[in-house]
């Protein structure tokens, strides 16, 4: 049975696993799900005699990136103008609680993150985009207080978590502010599929690895509130569209129309009638190829607990019922 779920799991994500530069599918398998659904699994197994609690609930927060267009500004989405935005995020989570300091949480999450060029080290490259988010996780979580909700117990403990992320995501921009937004995977900035030789569109389903930090108060027997910080370490640089080189600006012109040859180059856009600016030569440098991005969702969740105490076990001491 094992061996059949986490066969199920690769069969799911193998399509949306993003195979530039030196990770591949099966360095990703090797390294990360293999170990990360042992884990799960071995936890599960540890307590299949036992009756489980369970919480339904939702998250409600905020999301940002960090990329080429935004390397180090944590909880910051910018926009062409140079301002800045709350980009608001929320879903769904189901949490299974195997022991006091142990549960596995599914969630549901969608957001949008945004960034620009403006006020950066690179504005001369000129590039923004924006781009909505939905992903699908399944993580463990460690408590490092044992966590109850019964009277005269510990309801508080702070926790970390690990798990399994999918997510999708569609980069877009627009030409001038207030403008139509355009979908910037299916126009080949980079002159994807230009000729036989350019690199293949990349996919807009990709993985990536959730870890991150999180609080837990108990409410009574039937409720949770929480806060919670994570980042997601994924396997693709395209979540701003922005990876490679310039391609050859008047051969996507001539191929793809305007639109895409000044999407895919906005740097004139910063030049003057008397001093004007050149389109970037074939070959130079767009984007950082040696790094992939990453993205946080952060936000306060509340769950209604099904189960009490009295159907919840520990790991190290046999079960006691409450008095």
């Amino acid at each position: 049975m094992p061996h059949c779920i986490c066969g199920c799991i690769f069969e799911l994500i193998l399509p949306s696993v993003h195979t530039a530069g030196s990770l591949n599918f099966l360095n990703v398998k090797r390294i990360f799900i293999f170990p990360l659904c042992t884990l799960l699994l071995a936890v599960l197994s540890l307590t299949t005699a036992c009756a489980q609690s369970s919480e339904f609930g939702a998250m409600f927060g905020t999301s940002f990136y960090l990329g080429d267009l935004n390397q180090s500004g944590v909880f910051k989405n910018t926009h062409r103008d140079g301002s800045y935005s709350f980009c608001p995020a929320g879903g769904f989570m189901y949490r299974y609680n195997i022991s006091p300091r142990w549960a596995v949480k599914a969630d549901f999450i969608f957001g949008k993150v945004s960034a620009s060029d403006v006020n950066t080290l690179n504005a001369a490259r000129n590039l923004s985009f924006t781009s909505p988010i939905t992903e699908l996780s399944v993580e463990a979580e460690l408590n490092f207080l044992k966590l109850y909700n019964a009277p005269q117990k510990n309801r508080f403990s702070p926790y970390i978590f690990a798990g399994i992320t999918v997510f999708s995501f569609d980069p877009q921009a627009q030409l001038v502010d207030g403008g139509e937004f355009y979908e910037l995977q299916s126009l080949g900035t980079e002159g994807q599929e230009l000729t036989d030789e350019s690199p293949k569109r990349y996919s807009l389903t990709s993985v990536a690895i959730p870890f991150g930090i999180g609080v837990k108060f108990t409410i009574g027997r039937h409720f949770s509130i929480g806060a919670e910080w994570g980042m997601r370490y994924t396997f693709t640089d395209y979540l701003d569209d922005v990876k490679g080189v310039y391609c050859d600006n008047q051969a996507l012109r001539d191929a793809r129309g305007s639109i895409v040859a000044d999407l895919a180059d906005r740097s004139p856009e910063l030049g003057t009638e008397a001093n004007p600016i050149e389109f970037n030569k074939e070959g130079t440098q767009r984007g950082n190829v040696t790094t992939t991005d990453l993205y946080s969702f952060a936000g306060i969740t509340f769950t209604v607990k099904f189960g009490n105490e009295s159907t919840t076990c520990d790991l190290r001491k046999p079960r006691r019922p409450l008095h």
